[in-house]
C-alpha cells in the first residue's frame, strides 16, 4: 500500500475512486502519469505503482484506454452514454441507455440528484470487486417534470410540498408568499423554481394550482392528471375560438363532396359515448358473377366508413391544432373523459350524430359477401346518421332480437366475421383482453366493479375500421415500380406518412415464456417465420381457455410483445399481421389520425411529399403522450378499485395471484376483480424466495411454492386511497 502525506495509507479503493473523478474531470484529455500522480498527490513509489497497476486493470475493464507507455484518457467511446435516469423509492436507482441495452445502476450518492425520467449523461465506473457495472451522473441534459403533484404543509416559518412515490427524492420547500392561498393537508400542484445543486440539495417551488381537500372525488381525478403533467381543464382562448367556428354546411362545401346523406347509415359506439366519430354506411349495388355459371351469382354492397372530417375545422398551426398536437389523445380516466379537442367540436360539431348533416372523409368499399373489396376509393364525404347504436343494442339483433336496420346489421356482421377469420388465418395474434369497467353513482362513486368482454358487436366495428387503416395505409405506403402510391412491383421511395407499427415479440422473453410453461405442459414456438411464431402464440392462447393457469398464461404472452407505436418508417404491424396499417378512424381523440387525413388530403390533391423529419417528431411525441394517457388512466382505475374495497376490510374473498414480485403476491378477487398484494412479511411459516425466471416465490425450508394463476383465499388488510394501495393477507 502506499502512503499518504502524514503516514496513512492509501486503499486501493481510495486510488480507484479519485483516478474515476479525475478522468471524469478531464474527460477529453490524455494525462501523463507525472500529472496525475501531481493532480492526486502521490509522492510515495508504492502509492504511484500502485496508481498505475490501477489505471491498467481499469484500461483491461475498458473504463480507460491507453494512450502510450505513459499516458491514459478515458475511454469516451464506451464509458459515456445518454439515456434515463429510473429513480426507485428503495435507492436502487438505474440508468436506462438510449441504445435499449440493460439498466445500469446508479447509487444516490452518484445521482446528481435525477428525478424519475430526466434525460443524462453518464459515466461509467471501474466495475468493483462484486462485477457489477456501476454509473455515474455527469449532467442532467433535460428534465422530465418541471411540476409536482402533493399535500401542502404550512408551517410558522415555511411550507413544503409532500409527494408520494419516486419522482422526487426530496419534499418541495414552497415560500410562503408562493402558496396561492394553500393550507396543510389540501392538494397542490407545485411548479419547480429551483433545482438540487452541489451546494444545496434543496427543491423549491411555487404553487401554480390548489386542486382543494384529499378524498374529492374531481380533486383526486385531477391530481392524476396532474401528476403525469396532463391538463386536467381546457385554455379558455382555445374554447373561445372553438365557439367561433361555425357549424353551418355551406351548398357549395356539400357541392365539393360525395352525398350519401341518403344512404342508411348509422353510429355504434359505448352507451356513454358522446363523440361520435366513425359511422358505417351500406347498400346493395346489383349483382355480380362469381363465375361463368350464369346461376352462381353473388350480392354486391357498397360499405361507408365515415370518419369526422376534423381537419376541415381544425387548420394546422391553429391555436387549436397546437393544444391537439400537445395534447396527442383524449385521457379517459374511470369517470370523465378528457378531450383533446374542445367540447363544442367533439361532442358537437365534428361528432356524427343522428339526423344532423355532418361532413367525413371517408372510405367507400364495395365487397362481396364474402368481404372481398372489389373496389374501393377515398373521398370527402356528407352523411346524415339515421341512427345511434349503443353496443349492447346491436349484440341484441345480433343475436336475433328485432330492431331498426336488422338486416343490415345482420349483413356486416357476416362479412365482419369473414374478415376476422381471414386476419387470424393470416397470421394475426388473438388478444381479446377483459377490460376493467366501474359503475359510478353521481358523487363518483364506484358501485359496481366488472370485466367487459369484446362481443359480435364490438368485433363488427372494429374489423371495419381495421379494413379502413389497412386501405388507406397500403394506398400510400405500398409503391411500385412507377413510383405511384397503390402500384403493385417492386417497392420504390415512398411518401412520408404516419404509420401505426408494431414490432416482432421479444426472442428473449418468448424463451423465457417458453421455459416457464413448458412445465406445464405448453408449448411456445420461439423461431421461425412471423406467421409460425403468432400462430403458435393463438394456439398457446386456446389450450389455456378455461384453464387454472389461463390468467398467467395471458399475462407472461402480453409481456412478450411489444408495444404498439407511431412512425413515418413502416415495419408493419406485426400483432394484426399487416405490411402496412395506420390510424384513420378516430381523429376526435387522436393526432396521429388527424396527421393522417392532413397527408392523405396533401397527397389526393397532387401534392408533394411532406417533411419526414417534422412528422417523425410527431409520431414520436404521439406515442410518448399514448403511454403517459395510459398510465393516467391506470392510475384512476387503481384508485376506483381500493375505493370501491374500502368499506370491504377484514372480509374474505376467493382470489388467484395475478403477479408476483421480490416482495410479495398480487392477488386478484375472483368476484370482481379488484387487485391487492400480499407483502413477503404476511406469508408466515417460511422464508421465500423470488425465482424470476419461473415467476414463482419458493419457500426456503419447506418448498413450498406461490405461482401466477394458483387459487388463493385472501382477506382485505388495509384500502389506502390516498396512495391508491390495497393490502390483502391470507386467510386463515
Amino acid at each position: 500500500m502506499g502512503k499518504k502525506k502524514g503516514g496513512k495509507r492509501f486503499s486501493k479503493r481510495e486510488i480507484a475512486d479519485a483516478l474515476q473523478g479525475l478522468f471524469q474531470a478531464h474527460p477529453g484529455e490524455a494525462l501523463t502519469f507525472k500529472q496525475i500522480f501531481k493532480a492526486l498527490r502521490l509522492d510515495t513509489h508504492p502509492a504511484k505503482m500502485l496508481a498505475i497497476d490501477t489505471m491498467e486493470e481499469m484500461a483491461w475493464d475498458d473504463y480507460l484506454s491507453k494512450v502510450d507507455n505513459n499516458s491514459y484518457r478515458l475511454n469516451l467511446k464506451t464509458q459515456v452514454q445518454e439515456g434515463t435516469f429510473i429513480r426507485k423509492a428503495n435507492g436502487k436507482n438505474s440508468f436506462m441507455p438510449d441504445d435499449g441495452g440493460k439498466p445500469i445502476f446508479v447509487s444516490e450518492r452518484n445521482s446528481m440528484f435525477a428525478l424519475n425520467g430526466d434525460r443524462v449523461r453518464v459515466a461509467m465506473m471501474a466495475r468493483r470487486q462484486n462485477h457489477i457495472k456501476e454509473a455515474i451522473v455527469t449532467e442532467i441534459l433535460q428534465r422530465k417534470h418541471d411540476q409536482a403533484v402533493g399535500i401542502l404543509q404550512v408551517e410558522k416559518d415555511y411550507a413544503f410540498l409532500v409527494t408520494e412515490g419516486n419522482f422526487f427524492v426530496h419534499d418541495i420547500l414552497i415560500p410562503k408568499k408562493k402558496l396561492k392561498g394553500g393550507k396543510t393537508g389540501q392538494k397542490a400542484v407545485v411548479k419547480i423554481t429551483q433545482w438540487p445543486t452541489p451546494d444545496s440539495k434543496n427543491i423549491v417551488g411555487e404553487v401554480v394550482d390548489v386542486l382543494g381537500e384529499q378524498g374529492n372525488n374531481n380533486v383526486e381525478m385531477h391530481a392524476i392528471l396532474a401528476q403525469y403533467g396532463l391538463p386536467y381543464k381546457y385554455p379558455k382562448r382555445v374554447e373561445d375560438a372553438a365557439n367561433k367556428i361555425s357549424a353551418e354546411i355551406s351548398e357549395e362545401e356539400i357541392a365539393r363532396r360525395e352525398d350519401f346523406r341518403e344512404v342508411t347509415t348509422f353510429t355504434i359506439d359505448p352507451k356513454d359515448a358522446k363523440d361520435f366519430d366513425d359511422a358505417l354506411s351500406i347498400r346493395t349495388i346489383g349483382d355480380h358473377a362469381k363465375s361463368q355459371k350464369p346461376k352462381a351469382k353473388s350480392q354486391l354492397w357498397e360499405v361507408g366508413v365515415h370518419i369526422a372530417d376534423v381537419s376541415h375545422y381544425v387548420a394546422e398551426g391553429s391555436i387549436i391544432d397546437k393544444e391537439a398536437e400537445q395534447r396527442a389523445t383524449s385521457v379517459y380516466l374511470v369517470d370523465r373523459t378528457i378531450p383533446m379537442l374542445p367540447e363544442r367540436l367533439c361532442n358537437f360539431i365534428c361528432s356524427l350524430r343522428p339526423d344532423e348533416e355532418k361532413l367525413c372523409y371517408s372510405v367507400i368499399f364495395v365487397l362481396d359477401e364474402e368481404a372481398n373489396i372489389k373496389d374501393w376509393h377515398l373521398a370527402h364525404t356528407v352523411i346524415r346518421s339515421n341512427r345511434r347504436y349503443a353496443y349492447e343494442e346491436v349484440q341484441d339483433i345480433l343475436m336475433g332480437k328485432e330492431g331498426d336496420y336488422a338486416e343490415e346489421l345482420r349483413t356486416l356482421d357476416k362479412m365482419a366475421k369473414k374478415l376476422r377469420e381471414r386476419r387470424f388465418s393470416n397470421g394475426a395474434v388473438k388478444f381479446d383482453r377483459e377490460e376493467l369497467h366501474f359503475d359510478i353513482d353521481k358523487d363518483g362513486k364506484p358501485t359496481r366493479c366488472y370485466f367487459k368482454k369484446s362481443n359480435d358487436a364490438t368485433q363488427l366495428i372494429e374489423e371495419f375500421m381495421l379494413l379502413a387503416n389497412r386501405t388507406v395505409a397500403e394506398f400510400i405506403g405500398k409503391v411500385g415500380k412507377s413510383g405511384k402510391s397503390g402500384d403493385s412491383g417492386k417497392p420504390s421511395k415512398g411518401k412520408t406518412f404516419v404509420y401505426r407499427i408494431h414490432d416482432q415479440p421479444d426472442p428473449q422473453k418468448l424463451e423465457s415464456l417458453r421455459a416457464v410453461l413448458a412445465p406445464l405442459g405448453y408449448k411456445v414456438k420461439t423461431s421461425g417465420t412471423r406467421g409460425a411464431i403468432s400462430k403458435g402464440l393463438n394456439k398457446l392462447m386456446s389450450d389455456a381457455e378455461g384453464q387454472r393457469e389461463q390468467k398467467m398464461v395471458e399475462t407472461l404472452a402480453l409481456r412478450a410483445m411489444m408495444k404498439a407505436k407511431y412512425s413515418t418508417h413502416n415495419i408493419g404491424h406485426y400483432g394484426l399481421a399487416f405490411d402496412y396499417y395506420t390510424h384513420f378512424t378516430s381523429p376526435i381523440r387522436r393526432y396521429p389520425d388527424t396527421m393522417v387525413h392532413r397527408l392523405l388530403t396533401r397527397y389526393q390533391e397532387g401534392g408533394r411529399s411532406a417533411n419526414q423529419d417534422h412528422y417523425e417528431e410527431l409520431c414520436e411525441h404521439s406515442s410518448m403522450m399514448e403511454q403517459t394517457a395510459q398510465q393516467a388512466e391506470r392510475d384512476s382505475i387503481k384508485y376506483k378499485m381500493v375505493e370501491f374495497m374500502a368499506d370491504k376490510v377484514g372480509q374474505e374473498f376467493d382470489a388467484h395471484i395475478s403477479g408476483i414480485q421480490s416482495y410479495g403476491l398480487y392477488c386478484e378477487i375472483d368476484e370482481n376483480h379488484c387487485e391487492g398484494l400480499v407483502g413477503m412479511h404476511d406469508l408466515d411459516g417460511d422464508y421465500y424466495e423470488y425465482d424470476e425466471r419461473n415467476f414463482c416465490l419458493v419457500g426456503r425450508h419447506h418448498h413450498h411454492k406461490y405461482q401466477l394463476g394458483d387459487a388463493i383465499r385472501i382477506k382485505v388488510a388495509r384500502a389506502n386511497v390516498e396512495k391508491r394501495q390495497l393490502d390483502f393477507i391470507l386467510a386463515d
